[in-house]
């Protein structure tokens, strides 16, 4: 379903690593350390090589547990790996202060460097745009970071197009060269991005990578319309982001995920995953499994 040739557009998220995401009532909810060293293992074991979290992952044990392990591989695997984190969410700035301030911005900068055991991000997103903050100087923050060789580059999240336009419109030089990503969510249940997002990002020659290709497990096929999800799962844990997915239409729309991979022979996941790299102007899709055999279930070639 995914050719050894398409490994590079996909990404191993850490977000489930010490919590569910970034939301400090889920940390009880996420993969301890040793569940995290395996999976990552698994991940490199098919030839995985580009690795997303965020400061705010676990509170950041996410950055830890991915830092920890990066420190055991060899110097040539980590030569050639591509490690992404994020700035800006809300729950990781302290009470009176804006998440994407310059001081936030440098602070929260240099201790994903300690966790991940880094000189230099390769990827630093914005999490999510601040309105308390002057684009101009989150901007200049990143600037600052691109000098001093702490990030090669940046991109942002959860956007719009309302956001990617000032974005591009305030940078140039360097700091232009060095935007690169856009990442949202876009799966077979979210494709919105398709009208404006994904057009500009193609337009300015930025690439799209989508998150929760499998929008939170529901495109996996197995959960079932009207029956509460079992203990454990991301639904069953964390019900409420989910709840307004619950509806006839998605379930008809992973019926068809059903029947698309029982003709090709694929499974449920991994169909939905097709769906994501082969929509124009998708470049790369994050997946985060919780198991080894959620793992093998997308159908990774390995090389």
């Amino acid at each position: 379903m995914i050719e050894a040739s398409e490994l590079r557009r996909i990404i191993f998220g850490c977000g489930n690593f010490g919590g569910i995401g970034s939301s400090p009532a889920l940390r009880d909810k996420g993969d301890a350390a040793p569940t995290a060293m395996a999976l990552l293992d698994h991940a490199r074991a098919l030839g995985l090589t580009r690795f997303d979290t965020a400061n705010t992952y676990g509170g950041g044990a996410s950055e830890a547990l991915l830092g920890e392990w990066l420190a055991r591989q060899d110097r040539a695997f980590r030569a050639g790996i591509e490690v992404a984190t994020k700035v800006g969410n809300p729950v990781g700035c302290p009470p009176g202060d804006r998440p994407l301030s310059r001081v936030q911005v440098a602070f929260h900068l240099d201790e994903s460097l300690r966790r991940l055991g880094v000189e230099r991000i390769d990827l630093y997103y914005l999490h999510e745009f601040d309105p308390s903050t002057p684009l101009e100087e989150t901007l200049e923050a990143l600037g600052r970071a691109l000098t001093a060789g702490k990030i090669a580059a940046f991109g942002v999240s959860n956007a719009t197009a309302g956001d990617l336009e000032p974005v591009l419109a305030l940078t140039d030089g360097a700091l232009r060269r060095a935007f690169t990503h856009v990442q949202n969510e876009f799966n077979r249940l979210e494709t919105g991005d398709l009208a404006e997002v994904i057009p500009l990002v193609q337009a300015y020659g930025l690439r799209y990578s989508a998150f929760s290709p499998l929008s939170g497990g529901l495109l996996t096929g197995k959960y079932v319309y009207g029956r509460s999800a079992a203990a454990g799962t991301r639904l069953g844990d964390a019900p409420g982001f989910y709840d307004h997915r619950l509806t006839p239409a998605t379930f008809e729309a992973i019926a068809e995920l059903e029947g698309r991979a029982a003709e090709r022979g694929w499974t449920v996941p991994g169909a939905a995953l097709r769906f994501v790299l082969d929509t124009p102007g998708v470049d790369s899709l994050i997946i985060a499994p919780r198991t080894a055999a959620q793992l093998a279930a997308y159908g990774i070639a390995r090389p």
